[in-house]
């Protein structure tokens, strides 16, 4: 007997109240193979707020490095202790990823990609310095 797979459903809360909304039992979604948006569809979708472009990818890589090497990107937030070679291995991953989409970017990612590296070299360059 085959078994028939069986689908979920995700309701956002948010605009509505978020956690003052009481949870609600998802119920199996019944979908054949045909009717279901191929992956691809699904992860183009330009009006989703929190769509993961090349940009937003960089910019939270960059943020983290940001973060390791002491910098406070919510004031509402305690400081992470520092942390370089951390710090370094998302500058170094972010450099491989210059080199490897070399060609491939828009001037906007390029740009966005290019910028942040400057930024947190010249932080490291700075922080890894003897005093």
């Amino acid at each position: 007997m085959a078994e028939q797979e069986q689908g979920f459903v995700v309701r956002d809360r948010r605009a509505s109240g978020g956690a003052d909304a009481a949870p609600t039992p998802a119920a199996p979604a019944q979908q054949s193979p045909s009717d279901a948006a191929s992956p691809v569809e699904a992860s183009h979708h330009e009006d989703h707020p929190l769509s993961v472009t090349f940009a937003s990818f960089v910019i939270s890589l960059g943020s983290s490095s940001l973060m390791l090497m002491g910098e406070q990107l919510d004031p509402r937030q305690a400081a992470l202790p520092v942390n370089l070679p951390q710090a370094k291995e998302i500058i170094d991953l972010l450099s491989v990823l210059e080199e490897k989409t070399k060609g491939n970017l828009t001037a906007e990612e390029q740009t966005v990609l290019r910028d942040m590296l400057y930024a947190l070299r010249m932080k490291y360059v700075v922080l890894a310095s003897p005093k």
